[in-house]
């Protein structure tokens, strides 16, 4: 299963370990759903999803001040019966006492963050639901071309890689080369990064690997980018027919999402990189309500009507 050390969440987020003789090497937080256990400071524990990181803000903490000391030890040591990854306190709240004894008798650390509740859990959700995504690697080249990451992909040899030089060369960034890891963040959206040892490495036959950052310089790369598009290169195959107005699309299943797919025939004379560039265009401007094939087959039907 995919995982999130401890160690890096308290490094992102500067959170500061309040249980200084529990280490937090070893523990992983599986799921990106984060809980502030209210109900259950108050003996309502069905349904508690204790593998979850728990998030003590400013009313947990209020109520727990307000309860007699019997009381709070009873409450806070129920709680942490449950074997929890960790307790986070926000707005550099102080722990109670008995929340220390119990924690380091669970081994259970006890984080504390300076940002207030809201702003944490919002964070942190954001990031483990990147880090926790499902994710897949495929052979192909992602460019951010206007603003649209778009995902070309074919045969190895077909000239993807060259493509997309050219592509760099008219402006756009480049985010992966030959390998691209693809996490599905949400429902409807991919996000493509590259592996970090090839990051920024291209791949040209008959040249060799180049440095796209350090030939074009810091404007021309991208660490990640949405997967908008996905672009196939296939050899030109004579007899076979090709979509020439585009009233329908194709798609491409990755994770679950589905992709618009434009599959380009090539051969000689062909300039690929300025075919992209007006997917790209083509699929910001369908975004934005208008799909110039639709237009077009209007226009048509409009003036045959006129002429009857």
């Amino acid at each position: 299963m995919v995982s999130v050390d401890l160690t890096e969440i308290a490094k992102n987020f500067e959170l500061v370990n309040l249980t200084e003789d529990i280490s937090l090497e070893g523990i992983k937080i599986f799921t990106p759903e984060v809980s502030r256990p209210a109900l259950q400071l108050a003996g309502f524990y069905d349904y508690f999803l204790s593998e979850r990181l728990q998030v003590i803000g400013l009313v947990e903490h209020t109520y727990l001040s307000k309860l007699t000391p019997e009381f709070r030890q009873n409450t806070l040591q129920k709680l942490f019966s449950h074997k929890m990854p960790c307790v986070v306190l926000t707005r550099d709240l102080e722990p109670h006492p008995e929340m220390l004894f119990y924690a380091k008798e669970s081994n259970i650390p006890i984080l504390r963050s300076s940002e207030t509740t809201s702003e944490f859990v919002g964070e942190l959700f954001k990031y483990l639901k990147v880090e926790l995504a499902p994710s897949t690697t495929m052979h192909g080249v992602l460019v951010d071309i206007y603003g649209e990451g778009v995902l070309i992909m074919g045969e190895s040899g077909i000239g993807k890689s060259e493509t997309a030089l050219e592509l760099v060369k008219r402006g756009h960034r480049l985010v992966a080369d030959d390998a691209v890891e693809i996490k599905r963040v949400s429902h409807t959206t991919l996000v493509g990064s590259c592996p970090e040892l090839i990051r920024y490495f291209i791949e040209v036959r008959g040249i060799g690997i180049i440095n796209v950052k350090q030939m074009f310089g810091v404007q021309s790369v991208k660490d990640t980018m949405g997967i908008d598009l996905i672009v196939k290169f296939e050899l030109w195959e004579k007899g076979k027919v090709y979509d020439r107005v585009g009233l329908s699309e194709e798609y491409m299943d990755i994770l679950g999402c589905k992709v618009v797919c434009h599959t380009i025939p090539v051969r000689p004379g062909r300039q690929l990189a300025m075919i992209c560039e007006s997917a790209a265009v083509n699929c910001r401007q369908k975004k934005m309500g208008y799909n110039a094939a639709q237009a077009l087959t209007d226009a048509i039907m409009k003036n045959s009507v006129q002429k009857k």
